[in-house]
């Protein structure tokens, strides 16, 4: 409990701050959230394919086990566009019960984005135990006329099980913000685990009409594209931060 107050009184400090990554450490857990966007030499006017990269990670510096996540928030740049136009798509029916090999064979066509995901698992009267797994997202079925995805992870205990996780691209008019995804963390291990590191790349371009277009698009507009992150904890914790990435405009 006293760790679910402080943090959640660090709310409003880190909501203020501004940076390409933000890291806190409080009550023996540290948070870290990076987002980054490539290439950062972007048309001023009009949209180019871009790969956008979030790494976030939670460790526990006391010895006790850290929060468990539950829930992911993103608010994206409005100076860009989701474009899943062409792109094959994956369903949950296709990837259910797949091991991430299987998965990336079956839908190949529809990954957007690849990364990891780590967590620590305590089972009672046992040592923790360190578990991960490839992450993939594939582009799946339009959700209320927007993209939308599935996460794709492999957890090996207590039992060998796929985990699908959907997520919708949602348009927003809040701002700076034009885009916003919400990821509902699903319980690790029977709900003895908490994710401590989760990492992921997304980004796809293939041939469309003659030109090359992309998953994910961007322009520069006041030299940075902008993200604003929130984190939710199963103790009632909230962390908030808005990133930037820096960006330069041409003609």
């Amino acid at each position: 409990m006293r760790r679910a107050v402080a943090v959640t009184g660090l709310a409003a400090l880190l909501a203020c701050a501004s940076a390409y990554g933000l890291e806190t450490s409080i009550e023996g857990v540290t948070v870290s959230v990076t987002a980054n966007v490539l290439p950062r030499v972007l048309p001023a006017q009009g949209d180019a394919p871009v790969t956008l990269t979030s790494i976030t990670r939670i460790k526990s510096t006391n010895g006790s086990a850290p929060p468990a996540l539950s829930r992911i928030e993103f608010n994206f740049d409005k100076h860009g566009a989701v474009d899943a136009r062409g792109l094959p798509v994956c369903t949950m029916a296709k990837l259910a019960g797949t091991t991430p090999q299987a998965a990336r064979k079956r839908c190949a066509g529809a990954i957007v984005g690849e990364g990891a995901g780590k967590a620590e698992v305590r089972f009672p009267g046992q040592a923790p135990i360190q578990i991960g797994s490839p992450l993939t997202l594939f582009n799946a079925p339009p959700h209320g006329g927007m993209p939308s995805l599935i996460a794709h992870a492999y957890e090996t205990v207590p039992i060998p099980q796929a985990v699908l996780v959907p997520i919708a691209v949602e348009r927003i008019r809040h701002g700076r913000y034009g885009y916003r995804i919400e990821i509902e963390i699903p319980e690790i291990a029977g709900g003895y685990g908490a994710a401590t590191l989760a990492k992921a790349s997304v980004g796809k371009t293939w041939k469309r009409g003659g030109g090359t277009v992309g998953y994910v698009n961007a322009r520069c507009a006041g030299g940075r594209l902008q993200v604003y992150g929130r984190l939710s904890f199963a103790d009632g914790s909230l962390i908030p931060g808005t990133l930037t990435s820096p960006c330069r405009a041409v003609d």
